[in-house]
Formats: structure tokens, sequence, C-alpha cells
């Protein structure tokens, strides 16, 4: 399975609003329930007016487009991660689902991921 690192450094944060996204952007993953609306963006794309905010991750997505019917995909990266002490934020989109790590565990977490058989571009 090949494995696309993403050129950008991201935050995950929570707003008070969505008027605060703008959607324009080129790379977000929204959330909102009735509870919370969150927000994962480039770092320099942060709205001002977040009530929280982490910043310091970088990310991958698995390559290609993942039918509905593939299991244990999302599972088995994350049990690699987890067996080598590296915490994940997964996303995920209609088509292919998207790790981040926090960045001083990025190289390690391609490192281990390439040992374990994982093409990392």
């Amino acid at each position: 399975m090949e494995l696309k690192k993403l050129d950008l450094r991201l935050s995950v944060c929570k707003l008070s609003s969505e008027s605060e996204i703008d959607l324009s952007k080129r790379f977000y993953f929204i959330g909102k329930t009735e509870e919370e609306i969150s927000l994962v963006c480039p770092t320099n794309e942060t709205p001002e007016n977040t009530l929280e905010r982490e910043d310091g991750w970088r990310g991958f997505r698995i390559q290609g487009i993942l039918d509905f019917s593939l299991i244990g995909i999302l599972s088995r990266l994350s049990s690699v991660l987890a067996e080598n002490q590296i915490g994940i934020f997964a996303v995920s989109t209609y088509n292919t689902d998207y790790i981040l790590v926090k960045e001083e565990n990025f190289e390690k977490a391609m490192e281990v991921l390439e040992k374990e058989g994982y093409t990392v571009t």
C-alpha cells in the first residue's frame, strides 16, 4: 500500500462558528456536531478566533480510492504506529483516509511504516 506525505504543517482547532471557515482554501477538514465545530487546516491558514488550537501536526494519505468494503486499513496503520508509541489523529474523506501525527514523530512514523512494508512517497 502506498502512502503519500503531505507537504503541509497542520493545526487542529475548535471554532465557535462555521462562518470563520474560508471554504476557498485548498485543504480543510471540517467536523460539525451539536457539541463542536472542529477544523484541520494548514497552520498558516488557521482562523484567528479559535476557541482551542493545537499546532505541530504533519500527515500522510493513503493513495488511491478506498472502497467502503475494504476492512482494517486504518486499523492496521494505527496499530503499527501505536506499537511504536506514536499517537495519531485520523480523518477520512469519501475516497480515502488521512493520518496525522505530531511533527516530532513524523520521520519515525514514516520509517516504521516503511519497515512494515508500506511505500512512502
